[in-house]
């Protein structure tokens, strides 16, 4: 760990990281440990697991997470370790099951995680004492995050302030109908950095640009005069069709951005003419209602249209690799070939994300090279990348504080701001 607060401490504002925090197995580690093992992560969609017993799997680093709904509609996170002898449990990546059953020794636990059945332990064995290690899980108006500390950061804000802005696109009664998975060479880091910026999207991404403006960007100080009048009269019609706009970003050092932006004219939806492609979801009352754009750090960035959603959620494979699961959702009862073509809900965002990894590969290959050197970030377009670089640092400071410094959480708890 003292190589790694050596390259914090060498890092210069305004420049890119330096290489061993995206190539180096200790970073790797250590962004496990005190990244993505101490925040709330998404995990995935409460749709996904309508009826009691249905369940997925999330992995996290070197730790599995089964999200299970039991049979009062609680959704539960375990860890996938049997309280035997340590086997994985769940083996598949969702399901449905009454009983989560280990397959090596047949120890059976109830949703809720309390063992259920033991055979061949003898009387005096009391199964309360051997319930599954839990998770925290939370859900955001449809969004289920876990969050795998003993204690989590604070959940609340985030729910107070996203849900208002989330709710009435109506995810928790949505349906996923369509999903795709990459396996990207490149590190976690390299592929936030090109999700915060929009310096590279004129060139790279013709369809996302089809209905999004350049502007808007959290970050990106640029605007103009027409802009500003396309955001009031927006801003003023959501209102008016009772939505609750309002730009949040990453309040108090928050690690969460939500925020309602306008297409552009003749755009009511992300798609290649500007049209719906899907009935209007949840309780809005039309497609026309911008596009609602969701970030939480360290693994989830989300668009919400009128007639659909996109969720992306990343997964640190290695130092010089992420998987990431892209997930597209229209209201739950809307029925394919009839009401939406799945096909055409998933195209922009098909391509655009395609593109990024490759871009996002390109990138990482560079990084690799002996000849790279931490470059400079522009001033109009990248203040969120440096925006980001600080967060990533103030979490690998505090966790390295925390893990060699027993009394500095109890000593720092009081003062420290939401999402520490």
């Amino acid at each position: 760990m003292s190589d790694i607060t050596a390259l914090l401490d060498a890092r210069t504002s305004g420049m890119s990281l330096p290489q061993a925090l995206y190539t180096s197995d200790a970073a790797y580690h250590a962004d496990l440990e005190h990244v993505f093992y101490r925040h709330w992560l998404f995990a995935g969609h409460s749709c996904d697991i309508p009826n009691p017993g249905d369940f997925f799997v999330v992995p996290v680093g070197h730790e599995s997470i089964v999200v299970i709904r039991d049979r009062d509609g609680q959704v539960y996170a375990h860890f996938n370790v049997c309280r035997h002898r340590g086997s994985k449990i769940a083996l598949q990546d969702c399901g449905n099951a009454k009983t989560l059953l280990c397959p090596y020794h047949q120890w059976a636990y109830s949703p809720n995680g309390r063992l259920v059945g033991a055979r061949l332990m003898g009387e005096q064995f009391d199964k309360d004492s051997y319930r599954l290690r839990s998770a925290h899980v939370r859900d955001l108006a449809g969004l289920l995050f876990v969050c795998l500390a003993d204690e989590p950061p604070d959940f609340d804000r985030a729910v107070a302030d996203v849900t208002p802005q989330l709710r009435p696109h109506g995810l928790a009664n949505a349906q996923v109908i369509a999903r795709h998975r990459y396996d990207v060479e490149a590190n976690w880091k390299v592929v936030i950095e090109n999700n915060r910026e929009c310096y590279h999207c004129q060139v790279s991404h013709p369809e996302f640009c089809l209905s999004n403006y350049d502007y808007g960007v959290n970050g990106d100080p640029r605007s103009d005069a027409a802009y500003s009048e396309v955001l009031t009269d927006a801003y003023r019609r959501w209102h008016d069709q009772g939505l609750h706009p309002a730009e949040v970003s990453f309040p108090g050092g928050a690690p969460y951005r939500v925020s309602r932006l306008p297409l552009r004219p003749g755009f009511v939806t992300e798609s290649m003419d500007g049209q719906p492609v899907a009935p209007p979801m949840g309780e809005l009352p039309n497609a026309d209602v911008g596009s609602l754009r969701l970030i939480s750090l360290p693994n989830l960035w989300a668009h919400a249209n009128g007639d659909y959603a996109m969720t992306t959620r990343l997964t640190p494979t290695g130092p010089h690799s992420t998987r990431i699961d892209v997930a597209f959702l229209v209201r739950g009862d809307a029925q394919a070939g009839h009401d939406f073509d799945p096909d055409a809900v998933a195209y922009v965002w098909k391509m655009t994300s395609e593109e990024d990894w490759e871009l996002c590969e390109n990138n990482h290959a560079g990084i690799r090279s002996r000849a790279y050197q931490p470059g400079p970030l522009s001033p109009l377009t990248e203040n969120s990348v440096e925006a980001f670089y600080g967060w990533y640092e103030t979490q690998l400071r505090e966790g390295v504080a925390e893990r060699y410094t027993p009394t500095y959480a109890a000593q720092n708890r009081s003062t420290q701001t939401t999402y520490r």
